[in-house]
């Protein structure tokens, strides 16, 4: 790779931390950029799992230690509006949404690539655990998972496009965890041993309803939880606490274990049933993107990813209008949970994604 100047987010976690050394190492005019996504002034808002005052502070003394320039810039009406506003409206609306996506293509290489621009920047890396690699023609980048399966990122950045991917760079996919870390400790930097963040970084009691009902009281509505045949079965407080497939917190005392199978937001309800009532063949989805911009105009065979933290499943995928698609599984998969992406795959290559309706 030719040297040039590259901008970096740091989060001020051993990831983002590592991509800028390894960047550095390589002789690279590296300039870290921090996302200030608060009022650090007030303090009003004191984020959970990263992005807070201590993680500015761990971005600015790597850089320091890295000998390169570091810059906080002010990402806070940003973040709101593209991120955390989604949040709050697709809970609202009794689907389960995925902050982390939104996060990755709307405000990171949306946003980034432009003020990496500024800097006179060729390229934006972050500490995504995903690889890319030089496709031909129409498909000039290819984006792939990160080497490292417990740790692969490629599920959260399917929205990305050709001209987002082609200014991109994701230093540490080749690596596991491990090596990051050992990287950053054979290069002195104090984040070596700093743990993972775990959850929603703007939730910070991990409690998501309640952050919810504080941005729109009027969520926190009783309503029926039925069973499938429409007999109410218990009471609930407000259709942004649950979630396709969730068993505990349901209130409900039965002789069986009970799911949530279905949430419809405009009759306030929520319906219940046994496990084996969650599985489905079939879904649709929407707003879905193509990693080669350019979507199949026929039945296309691939894996599918309906959450992060589950494992590909065969799956052939119909294109519909309007960027849509449906998609049949070969076999039934648990808990399709609306508002959460399904993301296919050919090998380890991302082909694309959608929202599931």
């Amino acid at each position: 790779m030719k040297t040039m100047r590259i901008v970096v987010a740091m989060s001020g976690g051993v990831d983002s931390s590592v991509a800028a050394a390894q960047l550095v190492d390589e002789g690279h005019d590296v300039i870290g950029l921090s996302m200030q996504l608060y009022d650090q002034q007030t303090g009003e808002r004191q984020f959970g799992g990263c992005c807070s005052l201590d993680d500015l502070h761990d971005a600015r003394s790597t850089a320091a230690t890295l000998g390169i320039q570091h810059y906080t810039m002010n990402f806070e009406r940003h973040f709101d509006a593209t991120v955390v506003s989604t949040f709050v409206t697709e809970y609202a609306a009794g689907r389960t949404p995925i902050p982390c996506v939104q996060c990755n293509g709307d405000l990171k290489f949306a946003h980034l690539l432009d003020r990496a621009a500024a800097f006179g920047a060729e390229a934006v890396a972050t500490g995504h655990y995903a690889r890319l690699d030089q496709g031909s023609e129409p498909v000039r980048t290819l984006l792939r998972r990160g080497v490292d399966p417990d740790k692969d990122q490629s599920y959260f950045l399917f929205t990305l496009t050709q001209a987002q991917l082609a200014q991109a760079l994701f230093p540490i996919g080749h690596l596991h965890k491990t090596e990051v870390r050992a990287y950053a400790r054979n290069r002195g930097l104090t984040v070596a041993d700093k743990p993972d963040s775990q959850e929603l970084c703007f939730v910070v009691d991990g409690n998501p309803a309640r952050f919810v009902e504080e941005r729109v009281p009027s969520v926190a509505r009783s309503g029926p939880i039925r069973d499938q045949h429409g007999h109410q079965v218990g009471r609930h407080d407000g259709v942004h606490r649950f979630t396709v497939g969730q068993r505990k917190g349901l209130g409900l005392s039965t002789s069986v274990p009970l799911y949530v199978l279905a949430i419809d937001a405009a009759e306030n309800a929520v319906t219940v049933g046994a496990r084996q009532a969650l599985e489905r063949t079939r879904l649709t989805a929407s707003s879905v993107n193509w990693i080669s911009g350019t979507p199949p105009t026929s039945l296309c065979s691939v894996t599918a990813r309906i959450r992060h933290r589950h494992l590909d499943a065969p799956a052939t995928v119909e294109p519909l209008r309007e960027q849509r698609v449906a998609v049949v599984f070969e076999e039934p998969q648990s808990a399709v949970a609306p508002g959460q992406a399904v993301v296919f795959y050919d090998g380890d290559t991302v082909l694309g994604g959608g929202w599931i309706d």
